[in-house]
């Protein structure tokens, strides 16, 4: 008797979204099954990675991560491009560190106007990620939308505390949003029902439901990502269809384990150390249903894009 393998019904599926505008627009989502399950559905758009650029020079970066961007990293349109034709970022994510209010708390004009050299610069889909400061985050956040108008950023984070003049804002002057919660499935769906209350459409909303590096907490991040594609697939619930996105680099980064010298406390090489850490919190979160991942070393992307086509080929 021929065995035959159990599977899943799924009656739902994630929306497709296009991120950007031109050729080189970027469409997510679309999933029929959980993520890598071929042999239940289909996953039209595979995952997507953008590669981190900040707005001010990083003072607290570790040196190998430092190391690909010498020489760039006081110019946000000099790393961006960069990202894109040495690395071949297919999407740029532009941290607005310098609009931290505890940091250089630059203002809203200024930051705007580097986010659109950066966009008029650059072909390819562009995340402007703030500071999660709501009073600073909405003065910032829809002025860049407004210099910005048509070119269909993705904005956020926006949150329950700020989204009704984010979210008109990028209904106004045509964005997408990143509806971003504290890692908990419930509020994400308020939060997406609150924007689409608003007149945000289906189509200009991803997820962003804060995510940590491994070691961190990510089993959190996961569980919640993981119950989240499980009320979209197989409950049809379609407050959480949306893709997801994961500001990943940010979090893996930070951590004190990636700031050891060679070999301090028996960790091994340095540089492998964050390469890997990075590339292996990214492919936890991909395998909980992220659809977008910002990371940060070009060597970290290439394992992670590896990964993807060995998960996807047939």
């Amino acid at each position: 008797m021929a065995f035959e393998m159990p599977k899943t019904q799924y009656n739902g599926k994630i929306r497709e979204i296009t991120l950007g505008n031109g050729e080189k627009a970027v469409t997510v989502g679309g999933e029929t099954s959980y993520p890598f399950y071929l042999f239940e559905g289909e996953i039209p758009n595979l995952p997507r990675i953008a590669m981190e650029v900040w707005d001010c020079p990083p003072e607290e970066w570790a040196e190998v991560a430092l190391e690909p961007f010498a020489g760039v990293t006081d110019d946000p349109v000099a790393w961006a491009k960069k990202c894109i034709n040495d690395y071949g970022a297919e999407m740029i994510a532009l941290q607005l560190i310098s609009t931290d209010p505890n940091g250089l708390d630059r203002g809203a004009d200024e930051a705007a106007e580097v986010v659109k050299k950066v966009a008029d610069a650059v072909d390819v889909p562009l995340i402007v990620w703030g500071t999660a400061n709501h009073e600073k985050d909405t003065e910032v956040l829809r002025k860049v939308a407004e210099v910005c108008q048509g070119k269909n950023l993705i904005i956020g984070p926006v949150e329950e505390g700020d989204h009704k003049r984010i979210g008109a804002s990028a209904i106004g002057y045509h964005h997408t949003v990143i509806a971003s919660t504290p890692i908990d499935i419930n509020l994400a769906k308020q939060l997406n029902i609150l924007l689409g209350n608003l007149g945000v459409s289906d189509e200009q909303i991803v997820m962003n439901p804060t995510v940590s590096g491994i070691g961190y907490g990510i089993e959190y991040a996961y569980s919640v990502m993981e119950r989240m594609r499980m009320a979209g697939l197989t409950q049809e619930d379609e407050k959480l269809q949306f893709p997801i996105i994961c500001n990943i680099a940010k979090e893996v980064w930070k951590t004190k384990e990636l700031h050891l010298a060679d070999d301090e406390l028996m960790m091994g090489n340095a540089k492998k150390r964050g390469i890997l850490m990075e590339a292996m919190s990214a492919m936890v979160l991909l395998l909980a249903g992220g659809d977008v991942m910002i990371m940060r070393h070009p060597e970290a992307i290439r394992l992670v894009r590896e990964m993807i086509t060995e998960l996807t080929t047939p």
